[in-house]
């Protein structure tokens, strides 16, 4: 950073479901010595956080509280010059993500957030990419279960791999999880705004540089049952593809020609058919705005599953690596990835932006290309198990 700040750490939205359960991770696992404060628009509610912090660690009751608020540039201007690192759990971002990127981008402070947003993701590399690069700023999106368990996951599988020629890589999720209103929200908005978001993207192709003498590419598989796993796989459109994709790019590792499938997988080709149903109805539930809207409103954002419901919930993601004449099956798995899992992985990201010996890079970059090894050993001393499958 050119200049020291007050801060290492600064947590917006801790007040919501997800935000507080990131807040109560730092608080649990935080290393001594971390400079880390809460910021937010209702002082009463950051208080009330305050002091459920205290319960875990007497010190953290005098945990900076600074104002923070989306309609309000200059607050968002002083919590990016205050810390090293800002995460952010408020969304959808698309409706109000973009003043905290423009803030952190300008000040050259680091930025996570937990986006599965692909128009919000293309729309902040086109207005802020080239401004994080001059101020040295790294922001990070997608930095929870949407999507480091499958950037990782490949960066992981392609290490063991150690591809000399062309590979393609198919991850396969499978969960057991209730996922947050926030994510239902999220979804909601990508899906009722897919015109848009197909016009962002290419916008984006047209401006992105791409690799020289390499290709990376994220490739729509086909519904089909798996020969290795045995799953029935089902093309899983979520922003996942298109972060590793990106992180194909940016890592020679991954060889001269990269790509990526994303897929959903069931044990019988029933619950395929179900799934592939109850995503149709979504999106064209998102297309009719009275449907939306009823949708949106009995599905409130803040809100989730408590602790026993969330111990009961697992996820898993299967790797198959093929190429050279050969193959790897590997897997990532942990237990609820939509809160819990996913306040891990934020919370660790951003100790590693603000504490490890990272590659060094600037503007907008995935987590792979921006934390790699750093990242993945956190993880993996944190309980999210990384492994190589029939060893």
């Amino acid at each position: 950073m050119p200049e020291p700040r007050e801060l290492d750490l600064v947590l917006f939205g801790a007040t919501g479901f997800t935000g507080g359960l990131t807040a109560d991770y730092l608080a649990r696992h935080a290393p001594d010595g971390l400079r880390w404060g809460l910021a937010g628009r209702n002082q009463a509610k950051l208080e009330d956080v305050r002091r459920r912090l205290a319960d875990v660690d007497p010190a953290l009751g005098d945990l900076p509280l600074l104002h923070a608020d989306v309609e309000d540039a200059e607050s968002l201007a002083d919590v990016a010059a205050r810390a090293r690192v800002v995460i952010t759990t408020v969304g959808p971002y698309l409706t109000y993500g973009e003043p905290l990127v423009a803030a952190c981008a300008a000040a050259g402070t680091d930025y996570l957030d937990l986006t599965g947003e692909p128009e919000f993701v293309d729309r902040m590399y086109l207005a802020h990419h080239d401004t994080a690069v001059a101020s040295g700023a790294r922001i990070v999106h997608a930095a929870g279960f949407d999507s480091i368990p499958h950037d990782l996951g490949v960066l992981y599988t392609l290490q063991q791999f150690q591809p000399r020629g062309p590979v393609s890589v198919r991850g396969v999720v499978r969960a057991s999880a209730t996922f947050s209103g926030g994510t239902f929200h999220s979804a909601m908005t990508a899906f009722a705004r897919a015109r848009q978001t197909k016009a962002v993207t290419q916008e984006r192709r047209r401006a992105e540089p791409r690799p020289e003498g390499r290709k990376a590419r994220a490739v729509a598989g086909k519904p089909h049952k798996d020969a290795t796993l045995g799953y029935w796989l089902l093309p899983l459109p979520t922003i996942d593809p298109f972060v590793v994709a990106r992180s194909g790019a940016a890592l020679a590792s991954y060889g001269p020609d990269f790509r990526y499938s994303h897929f959903a997988g069931t044990k019988t080709l029933r619950y395929a058919a179900g799934g592939a149903a109850a995503a149709a109805a979504m999106f064209v539930t998102a297309q009719v705005p009275p449907l939306r809207r009823l949708a949106l409103d009995r599905v409130k954002q803040g809100d989730g599953p408590d602790e026993s419901r969330r111990a009961k919930s697992w996820f898993t993601v299967d790797f198959v690596a093929e190429g050279d004449g050969r193959s790897l099956h590997t897997r990532v798995s942990g237990g609820d990835p939509g809160y819990d899992e996913t306040a891990k992985m934020l919370a660790e990201s951003a100790l590693c932006l603000a504490f490890d010996d990272n590659p060094t890079t600037a503007g907008q970059v995935t987590t792979a290309q921006a934390m790699g090894d750093a990242l993945l050993s956190r993880l993996q001393a944190a309980g999210i198990r990384f492994e190589v499958c029939g060893e």
